[in-house]
C-alpha cells in the first residue's frame, strides 16, 4: 500500500517557476516508477514525467522537455518536479502516481495523490 501526497502548486505568472513536491508513505519497492500527471480544464489526463526508484531513470513528455525536472530523495521517500519557464498551457491539476513497472500510461499506475492546482497566468 502506497499513499501519495502533492505540494507546492499555487498561482504564478508565465515566465515564472514552480517546484511540486510528492511525500510517499507505505511501502514501495525498488522496481516501482513515480511519475506526475496534469489534467487541464476540460481536458484528459496526461503524461508529465517519470522517475525509476532504484536507477533514477528519468523521461519526460515532449511538451515539458527542457523545461521541467523531476528528481527523488529516496530517503524522504518524496519525489519532485521542477517547472520552469511556466506557460499559460501548463496549467492543470498535477498528480503525482506510482506503479510497478510503470512507464508512461495512466493504467500502470496504480496509486495517485489527491493532485495539486498550478494556475499560469498570461
Amino acid at each position: 500500500q502506497v499513499q501519495l501526497v502533492e505540494s507546492g502548486g499555487g498561482l504564478v505568472q508565465a515566465g515564472d517557476s514552480l517546484r511540486l513536491s510528492c511525500a510517499a508513505s507505505g511501502r514501495t519497492f525498488s522496481s516501482y516508477a513515480m511519475a506526475w500527471f496534469r489534467q487541464a480544464p476540460g481536458a484528459e489526463r496526461e503524461f508529465v514525467a517519470r522517475i525509476t526508484w532504484s536507477g533514477g531513470w528519468t523521461y519526460y513528455a515532449d511538451s515539458v522537455k527542457g523545461r521541467f525536472t523531476i528528481s527523488k530523495d529516496n530517503a524522504k521517500n518524496t519525489v519532485y518536479l521542477q517547472m520552469n519557464s511556466l506557460k499559460p498551457e501548463d496549467t492543470a491539476v498535477y498528480y503525482c502516481a506510482a506503479g510497478y513497472l510503470a512507464e508512461r500510461r495512466q493504467r500502470e499506475y496504480d496509486y495517485w495523490g489527491q493532485g495539486t492546482q498550478v494556475t499560469v497566468s498570461s
